[in-house]
């Protein structure tokens, strides 16, 4: 579905990506694990065009986008739930539901959208009217993960999505990571808490001062010596 090839990219004169390359298959969950610090959210604002690479090439169901604009990535199916979950604090969650189908094929089935994420996230549907920055943590994190479907992603991207939540709010979102596998979607996780999100995806790789040091299934990466002592302190 996806490939990067040989991607360089950062922040002025400081390069924070060299040489990355990944590749996503339809319906796969992918990890990109990794310390603070590693180039882990500077690749998903590459992926998602908010961030211009300065060489390599990204391609999107055989079609490359290294130079498409960046609000028009989502028009090619790849929506992403950024760190911090951006919500707009001052609109109420349906609202900030609607904002995810702004493209014309979105809009077209903005209600049929807003009825599958209620249902998949009961919860927004109790809190449709309320003020999105009321909501705990947890309930944000939901809100934004539904904002980004309502869009009908064929990849979505999740940076961080246990970022600042207590422990026991953390699991559900890892739950809810399992659900939406089983509805079919490709994701892309990029997270530091690396025993959980090993649990929900089939491969991942591990990124370290913006270079790929390892790549395998899930299992494969938990049993490496690297991750264990590193990550795990085993």
């Amino acid at each position: 579905m996806l490939e990067l090839k040989n991607i360089n990219a950062g922040y002025g004169t400081f390069q924070a990506l060299f040489d990355v390359s990944l590749s996503i298959k339809a319906g796969e969950a992918i990890a990109v694990i990794g310390p603070n610090g590693a180039g882990k959210t500077t690749l998903l604002r590459v992926m998602s065009r908010l961030l211009e690479a300065s060489a390599g090439d990204m391609v999107m169901e055989g079609r490359s986008y290294r130079d498409l604009p960046s609000h028009e990535v989502v028009g090619l199916g790849i929506a992403q739930v950024p760190e911090g979950r951006r919500l707009f604090p001052r609109l109420t969650v349906e609202d900030n539901l609607k904002m995810g189908a702004y493209t014309p094929a979105a809009r077209a089935k903005r209600l049929e959208k807003l009825d599958y994420v209620y249902s998949l996230f009961p919860r927004m549907a109790e809190r449709r009217y309320q003020l999105a920055g009321t909501m705990s943590g947890g309930e944000q994190q939901m809100c934004a993960i539904g904002r980004a479907l309502m869009s009908g992603p064929k990849l979505l991207l999740l940076d961080e999505p246990s970022a600042g939540l207590a422990p026991v709010i953390v699991q559900s979102i890892f739950e809810l990571m399992h659900r939406i596998r089983a509805e079919g979607y490709t994701v892309l996780i990029v997270e530091q808490n690396i025993q959980q999100v090993l649990k929900v995806v089939d491969r991942g790789y591990l990124i370290e001062t913006g270079k790929i040091r390892a790549s395998g299934t899930a299992a494969e990466l938990l049993a490496s010596d690297e991750v264990q002592k590193a990550y795990l302190g085993v």
